[in-house]
């Protein structure tokens, strides 16, 4: 089953594409800026952004204000508000007044006939003026009779204008404290909508979706054999669809890839200044792409380099591409941003961490074979023109929420699913990646005990060397007791007391070559012991914090698809309902395949990224382990040669020099820092995550809520005084 092409109307202010084109116009905005994005597009049939809407002339006019003009509307369905979260409740057929259409996600601010103020949802009244029977639209009887109760998101060609974005502050340039709202709901989104609604897949399955520039041929949901559906000739650009809009899923339910996998990376972050935004961090991004090997290979020719692009961005800039991705691919389970950062944001620990969380985020994006080809993420990662990206950024944060046009431009296999198995397949992966996520936050805690065990295991290494060296020179530990040492000769030199000779030897006979050489060989393992000390810290604080950091992306699958899980769900309860009606209700069938094909082929790329992930995580963990050991295997061989002639006979040959740690056992390394805590993924449970925990406790230094053995708070005590 696939969606058929359909024919586009010449528009002004939009790029149509021919028959007989194969590629857009030289003015198509995918180029604009581009030096080298042939690395994405030779791939593509046609590269170009279908958007069912005409783009905005000017997207910098989108992002500003637009004044609210009071609209006079009906409300079409039974709303019962939550009263703390300031929603109104309204019956249907209610008169209302719009006095803010854009409250924000999806929400309007609304005035009923009682003169009560509320946040009512957009597709729960209509504007007056624009105000149909519904009883009269497609499925409109079938909607009542499946007691639908939340209604779908807006059609797109029901917007009476574009939707205006408010640009989201990054944390670098206003607002240093966070918001009420972030502190309390952690940054989501205040949607109590399931994913079935939010993504337009419930408008999708109820009505279908009409191309605002499409002709008056059928806007159905038609059949077509396999073949026709997954044909070559389909696949292309003949009626004016951008490739990179069409989305394919092959006959096993899988992603069709369009574009080959290719590699990112996040690195070289660089402090920046701008009179306008402040202070700021860059970092560069690598876009590596490995060059197609054929059957000339020739094993004396130098492999030739992958070809790479790279571009210079910001953090803010990651925001752009990720609002325009969860705009323009609702049906697709993208990775969570990482948070803002309000304290801090310029250490080099931070900044690490950000550059490694960054190249994690960009990474799951890039490997997914429908995201990987979206215009937003080639412009991010081809646009080596800072001008022209700035100048795109707007129009990709102007774009409209795809909604139900996203299911409508997904291909697929005629008949290809069972409602039996969607059915048991959904219940199988919603308790899979539960478990995973347990198992994963559990796996996750043990990491943190096993790096702090490598911590003790570096000051007891530590301790020990600092004990052999106090041994070899009488220098007692300046926390251990002097037992055995005569307090009135403290002051006298060893070599007085019988306790070192003159070479420095651990013997009380001078010229004794054999205690020389024994006093030598000791020595050189504790300063072996020290090395290893800090080879036990740096596997800690290093090399296993970066396995720390990666167990972040396997955490939460459950709640990174659980939109995928609630669609599909609700999908198999309407395709049950369409087949029990028989043929009346065959378009609407053919909706709910083309939806649970897609949060099928969702599935898939999670089964597939899961075995990457996790086989990537357990090389890493293994080939740091094994290059530790070697390492630390090397330094105990080496200093275990120094026992056995002829390196043991050759210790003797000179007087023993005192060992540069001996200046440490009157104030022994014994304290190192704290451990660095990978920052808690968004989705952790944590009440307060470590970046912003300087602020709150400040503030909460200000109210009262002062830490232990502090009495008061600051205003308190300053007001006592």
């Amino acid at each position: 089953m696939a969606t058929l092409p359909r024919a586009i109307k010449s528009t002004s202010g939009s790029s149509i594409i021919s028959d007989n084109d194969t590629c857009p116009r030289s003015d198509a905005p995918f180029d604009a800026g581009i030096k080298s994005s042939g690395a994405w597009t030779e791939h593509l049939e046609c590269y170009s952004l279908s958007d069912d809407e005409p783009e905005p002339t000017d997207g910098h006019h989108e992002l500003q204000p637009i004044e609210e003009t009071v609209k006079t509307a009906r409300a079409l369905y039974d709303f019962e508000g939550k009263a703390e979260f300031k929603e109104l409740t309204v019956e249907a057929g209610d008169e209302l007044d719009i006095l803010k259409e854009e409250a924000g996600d999806g929400w309007s601010l609304v005035r009923a006939s009682s003169g009560e103020i509320g946040l009512l949802p957009q597709t729960y009244y209509t504007v007056s003026s624009d105000h149909t029977d519904r009883s009269t639209l497609p499925f409109m009887g079938e909607r009542n009779r499946l007691s639908v109760r939340s209604p779908p998101q807006a059609s797109l060609q029901n917007q009476s204008k574009p939707l205006s974005i408010v640009p989201q502050d990054t944390g670098e340039w206003t607002n240093p404290l966070p918001s009420f709202r972030q502190s309390l709901l952690r940054g989501k989104s205040l949607n109590r909508f399931s994913g079935f609604v939010t993504s337009g897949a419930e408008e999708w399955v109820l009505e279908g979706h009409v191309d605002p520039v499409a002709s008056s041929s059928s806007s159905s949901h038609q059949r077509v054999s396999t073949e026709d559906s997954i044909n070559d000739d389909n696949r292309l650009s003949r009626l004016g669809l951008g490739e990179a809009d069409r989305h394919y899923v092959d006959a096993d339910l899988t992603w069709q890839s369009k574009v080959p996998k290719f590699r990112v990376l996040v690195h070289s972050p660089s402090k920046r200044t701008s009179g306008l935004s402040g202070a700021y961090t860059v970092y560069s991004v690598t876009s590596l792409f490995s060059s197609t090997t054929d059957e000339s290979y020739d094993p004396y020719i130098p492999p030739i380099s992958p070809a790479r692009i790279t571009v210079q961005r910001r953090f803010s800039h990651f925001i752009v591409l990720h609002t325009s991705l969860t705009r323009r691919l609702p049906g697709i389970a993208l990775p969570p941003l990482p948070e803002k950062q309000y304290a801090g944001a310029f250490s080099a620990d931070f900044v690490e961490a950000r550059r490694g969380e960054l190249e994690r985020y960009i990474g799951c994006i890039v490997r997914h074979p429908v995201a990987r080809y979206a215009e937003v993420v080639t412009s991010f990662l081809g646009c080596e023109s800072d001008v022209e990206w700035k100048r795109l950024m707007p129009q990709f944060l102007s774009m409209p929420v795809a909604g139900p046009s996203f299911f409508a431009h997904v291909f697929h296999p005629a008949f290809n699913v069972d409602v039996d198995d969607a059915t048991e397949v959904i219940d199988r992966f919603s308790r899979h990646t539960l478990a995973v996520g347990k198992g994963t936050q559990y796996l996750r805690n043990i990491f943190g005990r096993i790096r702090e065990v490598r911590l003790e295991m570096s000051k007891a290494e530590r301790l020990l060397s600092y004990s052999l060296l106090s041994l070899i020179t009488s220098t007692p530990l300046s926390s251990a007791p002097l037992n055995g040492i005569n307090k009135d000769a403290e002051d006298t030199p060893p070599q007085k007391n019988g306790l070192l000779n003159e070479e420095g030897a651990w013997c009380w006979r001078e010229g004794c070559q054999d205690c020389l050489k024994l006093t030598k060989a000791m020595q050189k393992t504790s300063d072996s012991l020290q090395i290893v000390a800090d080879l036990y810290d740096d596997h800690a604080r290093r090399t296993q914090l970066a396995t720390h950091e990666a167990l972040k992306s396997v955490a939460h699958p459950y709640q990174l698809y659980e939109g995928i899980i609630e669609t599909h769900q609700s999908t198999v309860s309407r395709y049950k309902d369409a087949l029990k009606s028989g043929k009346s209700n065959d378009e609407m069938t053919a909706r709910c395949e083309t939806v649970l094909n897609t949060t099928m082929a969702e599935m898939d790329t999670y089964h597939d990224q899961k075995v990457e992930n996790f086989s990537t995580i357990m090389r890493e963990h293994l080939d740091g382990e094994i290059n530790f050991h070697e390492q630390v295997l090397h330094r105990l061989k080496a200093v275990r040669c120094t026992f056995d002639a002829p390196r043991f006979d050759e210790l003797s040959r000179s007087p023993r020099q005192a060992s540069r740690y001996e200046r440490d056992l009157e104030a022994p390394k014994l304290d190192p820092p704290p451990l660095p805590q990978p920052c808690p993924h968004v989705y952790d449970s944590a009440p307060m995550r470590p970046v912003n925990s300087a602020i709150h406790e400040g503030i909460g230094a200000l109210l009262g809520k002062s830490q232990p053995g502090r009495k008061g708070s600051l205003l308190g005590r300053m007001w006592a005084e």
